[in-house]
């Protein structure tokens, strides 16, 4: 199983015993899992690949439910599974027979539901962020601790070997001591990201507004917000959230989780004005183990600084993301070649993040 950091992988069993409100299973028992949230991302992503781990006997699980408050969405999805559907992901949480859930709703919805979930022992995944503000992510950790529930964020990247060979690595001062690492994501849509298309017969017929705004402040009916709700401050952090969790992450596992000394962070809408949220952003990071981080990100140009980990007498860097099995490697600063070795270490196959997930 990955580590405790909620940031990716599983943290179960390190956080306190397991709860025993609800879903117990035998030792041969089938695991049954809700999906909550019946989007592109559920629908395209998540149900594929639900619907193809439930084939394999080894994991021996079952898409038992799917939830969404959008009927057509709804409708399609049970199209797709033929589970059982669900408005209000409250009843499905009180389902004895549901052990987990996976949750794939508008960052603002992510706490809540997580905690609920937990609170009814239910295991959880939950779509990146994991929370939408600081007080929520402390609130879901806390939950985790005293239910002893499984929580894993859909942070895909953190199971990548490449980033574990990193950690190794930089632990045995293949790169000397770490000062500065570097990453970000970088795009340029100029028509501008997340204007996803919108359904025409959208209504209030059709789609539970009410619901959908939840936690967030009370809006007049906009469909506008519903389907492209990453430009908007009540329901994302925008690129923040998006983009840049995937590159912190990552970078947590390269370095071992730690929790920052100091954050700033700089941004603005430059290019895409029809939005809230910045088109671009950056932030510093400085961490008691004296080392900075440097992450940046733009929907408005692919040039970009690479991902790297710059240590006092090395270099680690990665080969392209869509390169797999990818390589680390380590390049000695210019004063320690005689001293430092030049590696190159490729990536082994390790488990997959959803299947990491089942066997928490």
């Amino acid at each position: 199983m990955a580590g405790t950091s909620v940031l990716g992988g599983c943290a179960g069993t390190p956080w306190g015993s397991r709860g025993t409100t609800h879903g117990v299973l035998g030792a041969n028992g089938r695991i049954r899992l809700g999906l909550i949230g019946c989007g592109s991302l559920g629908y395209d992503s998540h149900i594929p690949k639900l619907m193809e781990m439930s084939k394999d006997p080894k994991l021996n699980i079952e898409l038992a439910a799917v939830c969404d408050i959008y009927e057509p969405r709804k409708q399609r999805a049970k199209a797709r599974t033929g589970a059982e559907l669900f408005h209000d992901y409250r009843k499905m949480l009180d389902r004895r027979d549901i052990h987990g859930v996976v949750i794939v709703t508008p960052d603002h919805w992510h706490a809540r539901m997580a905690i609920d979930a937990m609170e009814a022992g239910k295991d959880v995944h939950v779509e990146k962020p994991m929370t939408l503000y600081w007080e929520e992510a402390r609130e879901v950790y806390r939950t985790a601790v005293r239910t002893g529930r499984v929580v894993q964020v859909g942070a895909e990247g953190t199971s990548r070997d490449a980033y574990w060979q990193a950690n190794r690595l930089i632990r045995e001062g293949k790169i000397g001591k770490p000062v500065w690492a570097t990453g970000g994501v970088y795009r340029n849509n100029p028509a501008g990201d997340w204007n996803w298309p919108m359904d025409p017969d959208c209504s209030p017929k059709n789609l539970d507004w009410d619901a959908f705004l939840g936690p967030a402040p009370k809006r007049p009916f906009d469909p506008e917000r519903y389907f492209r709700y990453r430009k908007y401050w009540d329901y994302s952090g925008g690129v923040a959230h998006d983009l840049i969790a995937h590159v912190l992450s990552a970078l947590q596992i390269c370095m071992g989780a730690e929790f920052p000394k100091r954050v700033s962070a700089a941004g603005g809408i430059y290019v895409h004005h029809d939005r809230e949220t910045p088109d671009t952003f950056s932030m510093q990071v400085e961490y008691p183990s004296q080392y900075l981080a440097t992450l940046f990100c733009t929907q408005t140009t692919e040039s970009g600084v690479s991902f790297a980990v710059r240590g006092e007498k090395g270099t680690l860097t990665f080969s392209p993301n869509k390169e797999i099995p990818g390589k680390v490697y380590i390049k000695p600063e210019p004063p320690f070649v005689k001293e430092m070795q030049e590696l190159a270490v490729t990536e082994q196959p390790r488990v997959d993040h959803d299947v990491n997930f089942i066997e928490c």
